[in-house]
């Protein structure tokens, strides 16, 4: 199975790879051999080649989505974060998420605190602060 998702896969890259090279053409200078010590070097027929520059564009194309895939996956860490737990939280985690996306990181930030924070520790410790305040203890 993993042997037919890679040629599909391997299928598709070359497919758009060869679209690619048939809607652009490779424009350069011609560069004199005398400016090679010995004569021209093979790769750059490679390099002139439109297939191989369809390759690399959708290589690259690949790479960029990829990368912005894994930052959206940095910037949801909180909301997963929030549904593995299954907090009462997850709602305000996602809204705070989003506003850390396009209004300003710190609310990103107050996400991940809401998030991470273990609640049921926080409140005990809160009541026994408050708990302490009113008996006179000091602690």
């Amino acid at each position: 199975m993993k042997f037919i998702k890679g040629l599909i896969t391997l299928g598709g890259v070359i497919l758009i790879s060869k679209g690619f090279s048939l809607l652009a053409a490779v424009h350069g200078k011609e560069i004199p051999e005398s400016y090679f010590s010995g004569g021209y070097p093979s790769i750059l027929a490679l390099l002139d080649s439109e297939f191989f520059m369809g390759i690399i564009f959708v290589i690259t194309l690949a790479l960029v989505v990829y990368v912005l895939y894994l930052f959206w996956q940095l910037h949801e860490v909180a909301v997963h974060k929030a549904e593995a737990m299954s907090s009462a939280h997850t709602q305000i985690v996602f809204a705070l998420s989003l506003c850390g996306l396009f209004i300003d990181k710190t609310w990103w930030v107050l996400a991940i605190i809401i998030a991470f924070a273990r609640w049921d520790l926080v409140s005990n410790r809160i009541s026994k602060i408050i708990n302490d305040g009113i008996k006179g203890n000091q602690s």
